[in-house]
């Protein structure tokens, strides 16, 4: 059975930044002239009137002040309200493999050795473009890998179960590298038109290069010391769109088929499933959870970030211990937690220990205690 280790990590990044304040004002105008139109309908109580959202709202109950997104003109458009992206031919690159393949050539960078040696991709992520070929495959095929790929959705866990995987196929000896990406075009499922959601989610891509401890570079990257996976069916996150809303046309443009989730539900039920997660596993690894200098939690809401910390290291932790970047990136489902891990890793020494964690829709969720090479 052969060690894992997490060797190199790629971040691709859309060029367009979707701030709160614009996102307000799209939403604004759209409810304005909704209640508008709906004016007597709303004077007699058939309809509810639409209440405006507001830059310190998002803030309070996210923590979230901007996104990046790969369209922002249908975004700021209060006529349009979703996303603009053209349908590629078959003959080019999907937009989300496009990205995936972008985050990975920066892994392949940072990991210092070709293509040729990954004997493994993994596209996990929460929404894939189509049902089939598989990402994963178009990815393989762009970057020159041989052996095997395949996607793998999990929500917003899905980067963690892809690590685990990754982890497992290694000491089987399926793999001496797996690359697993996380493309994500959040913006594509979220109901704009939705005041307590329009502003949860980013585009972003993500990507890990896990690697046979014996084949590693010294000294490079992160031993994999234990990984664990749980899910707990709930109805409290979810996005019905599939293609057997066909068989059923007149629900196909309902509610549904956009994400929802019940906000207070989610965070009664995840932080305290979560908190005990990383506290058990780490007992069983033989680990105090209180010494732990950096989590990587999955990057949804702030206050789930920090009563989560709180829990696990018995403390207020620091920023620098809870690494937060959804301010920036907003919720970018399963590639939350690894933009945390690539852009904050620094400052450890050789032996030290970190936590990458994800949690979400199912409910799912992962945890990867890594330590410093």
């Amino acid at each position: 059975m052969r060690n894992a280790v997490i060797a190199a990590t790629g971040l691709y990044t859309p060029s367009n930044t979707l701030t709160n304040a614009e996102l307000v004002e799209t939403f604004n105008a759209y409810v304005e002239r909704f209640n508008a139109r709906n004016a007597e309908a709303i004077a007699v109580g058939e309809i509810a009137a639409l209440t405006p959202s507001s830059e310190a709202f998002i803030e309070k109950a996210s923590g979230i002040k901007s996104r990046y997104v790969m369209d922002k003109s249908g975004l700021i458009d209060p006529d349009v309200m979703r996303p603009v992206i053209a349908e590629r031919p078959n003959e080019e690159i999907s937009i989300l493999a496009e990205i995936a393949v972008a985050a990975a050539r920066q892994a392949l960078e940072t990991w210092g050795k070709p293509a040729s040696e990954i004997g493994a991709v993994i596209c996990a992520a929460s929404n894939m473009q189509r049902a089939y070929p598989a990402m994963a495959i178009e990815v393989q095929q762009a970057l020159g890998v041989d052996g095997f790929a395949f996607d793998m959705n999990v929500a917003c866990s899905s980067a963690t179960f892809g690590i685990k995987t990754a982890a497992d196929y290694i000491a089987t000896g399926s793999a001496k590298a797996v690359l697993m990406v996380n493309p994500e075009i959040t913006s594509g499922h979220l109901n704009f038109c939705d005041r307590d959601s329009h502003f949860i989610f980013g585009d972003v891509a993500t990507a890990v290069i896990v690697e046979a401890e014996d084949e590693a570079t010294p000294g490079q990257g992160w031993d994999i010391v234990g990984t664990r996976l749980k899910t707990v069916f709930s109805n409290n996150i979810r996005n019905n769109f599939g293609f057997l809303n066909r068989a059923a046309p007149e629900g196909a443009e309902a509610r549904d088929k956009l994400f929802v989730q019940e906000g207070r539900k989610v965070f009664r039920e995840v932080v305290p499933m979560v908190s005990e997660m990383i506290t058990d596993h780490a007992r069983d690894l033989d680990l105090d959870p209180t010494a732990l200098k950096r989590l990587w939690l999955h990057q949804a809401n702030i206050n789930m970030n920090d009563m989560i910390g709180r829990k696990v290291l018995g403390r207020d932790p620091t920023p620098q211990e809870n690494v937060i970047i959804l301010d920036e990136y907003a919720n970018t489902s399963s590639a939350g937690s690894i933009i945390a891990f690539h852009k904050a890793n620094d400052g450890f020494d050789a032996g030290e220990m970190g936590l990458i964690c994800s949690f979400g829709a199912g409910y799912s969720a992962g945890t990867v205690f890594v330590r410093k090479r």
